[in-house]
């Protein structure tokens, strides 16, 4: 399958990060590729996946909206979509050892597939980095190293690293993984497509996923329409909601919202971003009072979730959409308490 750059159409030559010609991500292109109703072959350029177990989690009914318990992947939440997907790819093509700047879901995911597949991983996190999902990372044996500076310096320091840099926001494969998701919620459906989704929205890889796999049924015929693709974002970090709406958005210097895992305030993949939900959807800001009210919420319910998760039902609050809803709750609770 063609791996094409998202900006200018240039095909992936081999395993770099970024378009020689242009300097944008690239993509798995699956536009042509006939759907299956057998999940996984909707993959077929991984031969062999290094699973733990995951995809297939629940989604329940409560109201007049679903919810779609992601957090219930193997390492706690949705990243384990592009994490066996990813690491899959890469062991096809014989790396063994690689680099990732995650102190979240995506470092503990990228180490779980990781070493599951017996590579050597090094994450790379802010010195200031701590907390339960820090030792979720050190516990699946990979070496973490804490690096002094910006967010935007860690990830320089696991790029330049001399392993290969597996990274969540820049690997197609990735971001691709996230297609699954997509899927399971049409099935559950009835083969159908839901009126509107809500998820989380930070560096992009879940909107953008998630898309790609619904207008991949689309165009294939599966479902009728592309449903309404809700971000949500908080007060603090809005980049996309600031440009799909015109909000006027400074990045904070420091992420303090209690939605801890929504903290890209420049994300490389914006200009995607912008023009799916310019063309599909909406983007709704959040702030902290309501994200912990709908946690509070939530949690009487018997869910569990991160902060960040219960951005999703503080949006759906405000909202109130017709029709039928999906709220994608992403992250396991147990990693905050």
């Amino acid at each position: 399958m063609k791996q094409v750059c998202m900006r200018c159409g240039k095909e992936r030559e081999g395993l770099e990060l970024r378009c020689k010609r242009c300097g944008g991500p690239f993509k798995v292109e699956v536009e042509d590729l006939p759907f299956s109703r057998s999940l996984r072959d909707n993959f077929p350029y991984i031969k062999s996946w290094i699973s733990l177990g995951e995809w297939n989690t629940p989604m329940i009914k409560n109201g007049e909206i679903y919810f779609k318990l992601d957090f219930l992947n193997p390492t706690g939440s949705y990243k384990d979509r592009g994490s066996v997907t990813l690491i899959s790819y890469l062991a096809e093509n014989g790396i063994n050892a690689i680099s990732e700047d995650s102190s979240g879901n995506a470092g503990a995911s990228i180490a779980a597939y990781g070493s599951a597949a017996g590579m050597l991983v090094k994450i790379f996190v802010p010195s200031t980095a701590r907390g339960n999902k820090l030792k979720q990372i050190e516990s699946y044996g990979a070496e973490v190293v804490k690096v002094e500076g910006s967010r935007e310096e860690v990830a320089k320091a696991a790029e330049n690293s001399p392993y290969y840099y597996a990274s969540h926001v820049l690997q197609p494969q990735f971001r691709d993984g996230i297609r699954s998701l997509a899927y399971e919620i049409v099935r559950d459906l009835g083969w159908r497509a839901p009126d509107n989704i809500f998820l989380p929205t930070s560096a992009g890889t879940l909107l953008l996923g998630v898309f790609e796999g619904f207008r991949h049924m689309f165009n294939q015929g599966i479902i009728a329409k592309i449903p309404n693709i809700i971000a949500v974002q908080t007060e603090q970090v809005m980049p996309l909601c600031s440009k799909v709406k015109g909000i006027k958005y400074t990045p904070p210097e420091k992420v303090t919202s209690i939605a801890d895992a929504l903290v890209s305030t420049d994300p490389f993949l914006l200009p995607e971003m912008v023009e799916v939900i310019r063309k599909y959807g909406d983007c709704i800001v959040v702030n902290d009072e309501e994200i912990l009210d709908s946690w509070k919420e939530l949690a009487r319910k018997g869910l569990l979730v991160e902060y960040s998760s219960a951005t999703v039902y503080s949006a759906y609050k405000k909202s109130k959409p017709e029709g039928l809803s999906v709220l994608a709750l992403t992250g396991s609770g147990l990693k905050v308490l």
